[in-house]
């Protein structure tokens, strides 16, 4: 249930935008309570990330070469995201949500309903792999996951959805869908609560669509509830957060002052 402010209907203006974006996208980023450790090495050592393409897509401060450290190994740097590193993130989870093995990738409907796995953006759109992507496809336990924590990735992956698709991260058939499913496993691998699992994952996919989830906390806000009162899962619903569902909010919204209409690219 939503909690409404003291302040219902608020007038909603440039300024009052400038404010939630703040909100929204805190300047620092956003910290989850994960670190890399050796994950980035393991992905290059498998070939499921080829260093020397990841190092020439990402070669500026400002787009993650900052980052390029966690491909060493060994590293003690929280996963965190930012809007200079957003796309490095998205990248690495990508890689990672590949190869995990993965009831979602071999039992959802990646496989599913007549489907060739390799006919999708989220596997024949990888080109940063130094082995096929047929080959990487769910083969690895990277992080282990029993039979009732697969079941609760699936859960908690069908109700995560993102505004390029209109499908939730149980059906990953774009990168976003693919990393938000990586980021999944691995926080349920370490034991995070579900309601974190979904406050984490809304924050990395609000540094991924930046104006969607902006746009989307406008919504919330012309009803008089803050962001900080709108449950992460229902942010996350297909209602919001899907394509289908984001257009709607996008176009109670599309009047108010400050705000800039932009799409989403599922592309490397």
């Amino acid at each position: 249930m939503l909690n409404r402010s003291t302040s219902a209907n608020p007038q909603v203006d440039e300024k009052f935008v400038a404010d939630l974006k703040s909100a929204v996208f805190p300047s620092g980023g956003y910290e989850s309570s994960l670190t890399w450790g050796d994950l980035g090495k393991i992905l290059v050592d498998l070939g499921a990330i080829d260093r020397s393409a990841f190092e020439e897509i990402f070669k500026s401060p400002t787009d993650g070469r900052n980052d390029l450290a966690i491909l060493n190994g060994g590293s003690s740097e929280k996963i965190k995201i930012n809007e200079n590193n957003s796309s490095f993130v998205l990248d690495v989870l990508w890689a990672f949500g590949l190869v995990q093995k993965s009831k979602v990738l071999e039992k959802g409907p990646m496989k599913g309903d007549g489907y060739n796995f390799m006919d999708f953006a989220s596997t024949a759109g990888w080109t940063l792999a130094a082995k096929p992507v047929e080959e990487l496809y769910s083969s690895q336990e990277l992080v282990s996951l029993n039979d009732f924590q697969q079941d609760l990735v699936y859960k908690i992956a069908d109700n995560v959805y993102r505004p390029c698709c209109g499908n939730s991260a149980a059906f990953p058939d774009c990168n976003h869908g693919m990393a938000a499913l990586g980021l999944i496993e691995l926080l349920v691998s370490a034991g995070v609560s579900e309601e974190q699992i979904y406050q984490d994952v809304l924050a990395f996919n609000s540094f991924w669509f930046p104006q969607t989830y902006l746009e989307i906390a406008v919504y919330f806000a012309k009803q008089g509830v803050s962001w900080a009162d709108v449950s992460p899962q229902v942010a996350l619903s297909f209602d919001y957060s899907s394509f289908e569902g984001y257009s709607k909010v996008q176009e109670a919204v599309q009047d108010v002052p400050g705000l800039e209409q932009s799409g989403a690219s599922c592309g490397v």
